[in-house]
């Protein structure tokens, strides 16, 4: 665990008691603070009394006596409305911030000879990956890589910090709309389309709380910034004018003059003096198949060459990623048919990646809807036949009809067994991709439920259900 000694014999209140919450107060009490937790869920409050910490109901305490308020991400800080906390607080004038503030402060406060190397990777999709994938490279080199944030651990439950280490932090747009002063050595920024749009009051909202990510770095720090998208280029442009920092922009559309870029699935390193470089064939990269994933390794190659790793090191790491679960993870294959768990397809651009990454699929979606899968149609062509669940089904089956076949089935296990069947039926090899495009809470408790039982309904297939190994 890392202490945060920031607050020490100051009292400070921590609203939202799950896995961050708690990892939150358990550090703030380490470091000296007096601590207070409260959440809206009975439940959650008996786990953390059930854990030692003081209760206090916020409605009824003095604010002026408090030092910050700690948020989970998860509760609304502007939008649709501010949670009661967040208004209590305003009128208190109490800071309002998260548990990634709080690890920015215990950094900023640790010695020189006990200061990691922090490296910051947001972005609408793909962050989770490229996240993993640039721990799975540190690690790989021989470096003390630490992850976490909004993937694994929560960031303050990690091992103590010293001047080796490297935390490699995944972070939402809720967690930095929480963070004031972090100083990211290397910061990454992947990409921006439409998501979370009611909790940011719309899309400038939105990225401009992605944009927080860069807000506390400075001379000799890295912004790695995908310019595959209008926000990208437009933050890139600001940034570079501000200069007082490397800008090494990152594409998987175009070749660029500085920076890195993968095309046709080569990956070019422009970013020294030797002019583009061509330092990997990502087809030896397995787990990192489509041109989305060529951005995240354009993106992790970029960021641990910012920390001083070798080419060599970093192209080495790219090749033994062994991917994660849930994101276009071969589950294996049955009589020739190969299904892919993408469960973390929440929405529709995620979903497009996953669809471009192969030429005609069995496709399962749904789910509870955020958006309409319209901007798809380009894609439709690629769909065999679309297999719909969840709340979206009706809709989706409106949208596809004419345009790809489909049929509604409700059930992820009827979707899984219809899809088989289909595929057994025309012969030869086939890919049945889940890829909801929606998120998962019509149905599942979250995407990694929703992926476990995608995967349990391929393995209630057959007897043995997988003939072979993912390859």
């Amino acid at each position: 665990m890392i202490e945060v000694d920031a607050f020490q014999g100051r009292r400070v209140a921590v609203f939202g008691l799950a896995r961050s919450g708690l990892t939150a107060a358990r550090a703030l009490i380490a470091g000296g603070a007096q601590v207070i937790c409260w959440d809206d869920s009975h439940n959650a409050r008996e786990i953390a009394a059930g854990e030692g910490l003081d209760l206090a109901d916020l409605r009824l305490t003095d604010w002026s006596a408090l030092a910050a308020l700690v948020l989970a991400p998860g509760v609304p800080l502007t939008h649709p409305a501010p949670h009661w906390t967040v208004e209590m607080a305003a009128a208190a004038g109490v800071p309002v911030i998260g548990d990634i503030e709080l690890f920015a402060l215990a950094v900023a406060a640790a010695p020189e000879h006990k200061t990691p190397k922090v490296v910051a990777i947001t972005g609408t999709n793909g962050k989770s990956t490229t996240t993993a994938l640039v721990a799975h490279i540190l690690a790989q080199a021989g470096r003390d890589a630490r992850m976490g944030g909004n993937i694994g651990q929560g960031v303050l439950g990690l091992a103590p910090m010293h001047g080796g280490a490297v935390y490699v932090l995944e972070l939402s747009s809720y967690q930095l709309d929480l963070t004031h002063s972090l100083r990211a050595d290397a910061a990454v920024l992947l990409n921006i389309t439409p998501d979370h749009l009611d909790r940011h009051g719309g899309l400038e909202g939105y990225a401009a709380a992605k944009r927080r990510i860069f807000q506390g770095q400075g001379a000799g720090d890295t912004a790695v910034i995908g310019v595959d998208d209008a926000y990208g280029q437009r933050f890139c442009t600001e940034i570079t004018a501000a200069n007082r920092r490397t800008i090494w922009p990152i594409s998987a559309r175009k070749a660029i003059s500085r920076g890195v870029y993968a095309l046709q699935g080569l990956l070019y390193d422009a970013t020294g003096e030797r002019g583009v470089v061509k330092v990997a064939d990502l087809a030896a990269a397995r787990s990192l198949p489509g041109r989305h994933n060529w951005q995240n390794a354009a993106a992790a190659y970029a960021a641990v060459r910012a920390l001083g790793l070798t080419t060599a090191e970093a192209v080495a790491g790219l090749a033994d990623f062994p991917g994660l679960a849930h994101r276009l993870e071969t589950i294996g294959s049955l009589a020739q048919v190969r299904f892919v768990n993408d469960s973390k397809a929440t929405n529709v651009e995620a979903a497009r990646q996953a669809l471009s990454a192969w030429p005609r699929v069995y496709w399962i979606a749904g789910g509870r809807p955020k958006t309409g899968i319209e901007a798809l149609a380009d894609l439709f062509p690629r769909v065999i036949k679309a297999y719909l669940i969840g709340e979206a089904a009706q809709d989706f089956a409106r949208t596809l009809e004419g345009r790809a076949p489909a049929t509604i089935v409700g059930t992820l296990p009827a979707a899984v067994s219809a899809a088989y069947g289909d595929a057994c039926e025309a012969g030869g090899p086939a890919i049945v991709l889940f890829s909801p495009a929606c998120a998962s809470f019509d149905q599942y408790a979250d995407f990694e439920a929703r992926g476990e039982a995608f995967r349990a309904a391929v393995h209630d297939l057959a007897p043995h259900p997988a003939e072979q190994a993912a390859r």
